[in-house]
């Protein structure tokens, strides 16, 4: 899979340099695309930096409760299934 070439904080300061001049010439300073730029704008909005850096650590809070959540019920199901068997 292709490496992303810019950070997310990076993406926003870029979006919002879009937002002061024009669309076109933000992307060719950069080196990207138009459709880039509105791929972006779509996904990231009207966010600041640290907005994105309140999403990561959001998202990677969420990622942890949910191993954490499939780690429980796992253990949940094998003490059913251990209790179920007859002795």
């Amino acid at each position: 899979m292709k490496k992303a070439r810019y950070t997310n904080e990076q993406i926003v300061s870029i979006l919002r340099e879009a937002d002061a001049t024009s669309t076109e010439a933000a992307a060719k300073k950069h080196g990207v695309s138009t459709a880039s730029i509105y791929a972006w704008r779509k996904r990231f909005g009207s966010m600041d930096v640290s907005d994105v850096k309140r999403l990561r650590e959001l998202e990677a809070e969420n990622a942890k409760l949910k191993k954490l959540l499939a780690d429980r019920l796992l253990e949940i199901d094998i003490l059913q299934e251990f209790n179920a068997k007859k002795w």
